[in-house]
């Protein structure tokens, strides 16, 4: 008999005798350990409940790192039992959908074939699935915060089949958690809020990258209107509902994040409110103001002791400040002659106090009587006590800078603020605003995480002017990243710091005095964030999810 080639041997094993058929031989047609293969684009699909739904924003950076390198990280992949095609199995739907493009542009076999490794369908699938995808999403490029709360809401529907009963939101956190994707309760709860009330009314706002802070903004407001609507519609025959009023409001707002104001939000709505109610607008304002400071004291973690007690020195009165000289005369004159010389004293010191306060005012705060006398009202009604820049400059020496957070007192921490997730939306909201001096603003990133932002430069950044350098190179360093900026570098800032900050070497690299007072508040918040809480390490990965 002659001997059968390798040829021959491959022709019989694939006539029709040896085909396979049948429910077990089915079942044992994927591996069942992890096992290198190469599959085709025809047999792979993307996973179908990827929570990114809008385009990475790393997309073309990505595109163009496989189509040079190819592809550095392959997916994991798996199947579902009794499924012809295989899917992504966590972080993986962007590469996919480039090498897509990529052989439909070029037919280069390197982007139609690729030797992924494939793991066996896990037995609690579709949540393992789920949560990888969601963790390998914000690892490599991030999500929106809607994207974010879909994912954790399709999680809900799947832990709640899993075990086959309703989960409360701690035991939502608690499952997440356990399965690599921790999610804090309180955002949860805005992801639920944000699913449920928001979602149909501002879609393009929402899917266009509106942030966890301004959700809660709207979150807090729709509760503090409807509150107060139910108060007071008991005593109106009112035809509409608050559910319909507040999405036909919100609706009228569908924009771009960037042309997006919750004040004006809150504006049209109150007046609406106003209008069906028969109410003063002012009185309604001042109701859903209060109505929100107690809602955010309510969800604040408490703090141990007064920031304001912290934040001062032991001793319970304020050391004394050089008053200005007021003339002695008027303790040993006649009674008859006091007002006489008190007058003149009187206007002295008015406008030396005068000249004292605008020489501590770096930017003009602005403000109106009615803003002030509201802001005094909602403390009054929670036991707090605002810090008077007027009254305090004759005191100490504080500052005043403008900006999106006035600041009056660098070192005071209100109470409101003194939360993890708030204090991030100030220090971010400072860094860019320091960076906005060097026209770089653009750069800074806030974040949910770490000191609250990351500055984000590509290679590029080597050709920003010397100041513009200077001051990403410090917010860099500041932000404590993990990630190097690679258009930055940070040797450079020891020759920096000096210039930057008092102007050594010429003015025109230094900071100016508006900026260098928000990088103290900068300093302050973020001290104070890292008392609160300690920061978790950010993760890289090569290209792309």
């Amino acid at each position: 008999m002659a001997e059968l080639t390798p040829q021959d041997m491959a022709a019989k094993l694939l006539a029709s005798g040896f085909e396979r058929s049948g429910r077990s031989a089915a079942a044992l047609t994927d591996p069942i350990a992890d096992t290198p293969m190469v599959v085709t684009l025809d047999q792979l699909r993307p996973y179908d409940h990827d929570p990114r739904v809008t385009r990475n924003p790393a997309y073309e950076d990505i595109k163009a790192s496989i189509r040079e390198r190819g592809l550095d990280a392959p997916p994991a992949i798996t199947r579902r039992p009794g499924e012809p095609h295989y899917i992504i199995r966590n972080g993986g739907n962007t590469r996919l959908a480039i090498l897509r493009e990529l052989w439909a542009e070029t037919k280069d076999e390197r982007f139609f074939r690729i030797a992924c490794q494939f793991r066996p369908w896990p037995e609690r699938g579709e949540l393992v699935l789920l949560t990888g995808h969601l963790a390998e999403n914000e690892l490599r490029g991030g999500l929106t915060f809607i994207e974010r709360a879909l994912g954790v809401e399709k999680a809900r529907e799947f832990y709640e089949q899993e075990t086959g009963q309703a989960l409360s939101q701690s035991e939502l956190a608690r499952r997440l958690s356990a399965d690599g994707f921790p999610v804090p309760q309180s955002h949860i709860s805005r992801m639920g809020d944000a699913v449920r009330y928001l979602l149909p009314a501002i879609p393009t706002l929402l899917y266009g990258g509106l942030g966890r802070h301004q959700v809660e903004r709207l979150s807090v407001l729709r509760k503090a209107c409807e509150r107060t609507w139910e108060r007071r519609a008991l005593a109106h025959d009112v035809s509409e509902d608050f559910a319909s009023l507040f999405q036909d409001v919100l609706s009228q707002f569908d924009t771009l994040p960037g042309d997006f104001s919750p004040q004006r939000v809150q504006d049209e709505l109150v007046g609406q409110m106003a209008d069906l109610l028969g109410a003063d607008y002012d009185t309604l304002t001042l109701e859903i103001d209060d109505s929100e400071s107690r809602q955010r004291a309510l969800t604040s973690e408490p703090a141990a002791v007064s920031p304001l007690a912290a934040a001062l020195p032991p001793s319970p009165v304020a050391p004394p400040s050089p008053k200005p000289p007021v003339p002695a005369a008027p303790v040993s004159v006649a009674p008859a002659a006091l007002p006489s010389q008190l007058e003149p004293a009187a206007a002295s010191r008015d406008e030396h106090d005068g000249d004292r306060l605008q020489a501590h005012i770096v930017s003009p705060a602005p403000t109106t009587d009615r803003l002030q006398t509201i802001q005094r009202m909602v403390a009054d009604q929670m036991g707090d006590k605002l810090p008077d820049f007027a009254e305090n400059v004759l005191q100490a020496v504080p500052v005043q800078a403008g900006g999106l957070y006035p600041i009056s007192d660098v070192w005071y921490i209100e109470p409101g603020l003194d939360a993890p997730d708030r204090l991030r939306v100030h220090i971010a909201q400072f860094a860019r605003e320091i960076a906005d001096e060097a026209a770089v603003a653009d750069h800074v990133e806030p974040r949910d995480s770490g000191i609250g932002f990351v500055c984000v430069v590509s290679s590029e950044g080597r050709n920003l002017p010397a100041l513009a350098q200077a001051v990403l190179t410090l917010l860099h360093a500041l932000s404590a990243a993990s990630l190097p900026a690679t258009g930055l570098d940070r040797a450079r800032l020891v020759d920096d710091l000096g210039p930057l900050l008092h102007g050594h070497g010429g003015t025109n690299a230094r900071l100016s005095d508006a900026g260098l007072v928000k990088l103290f508040r900068l300093l302050r918040l973020a001290r104070r964030l890292l008392d609160l809480e300690t920061d978790a390490p950010a993760g890289a990965a090569d290209n792309g999810a």
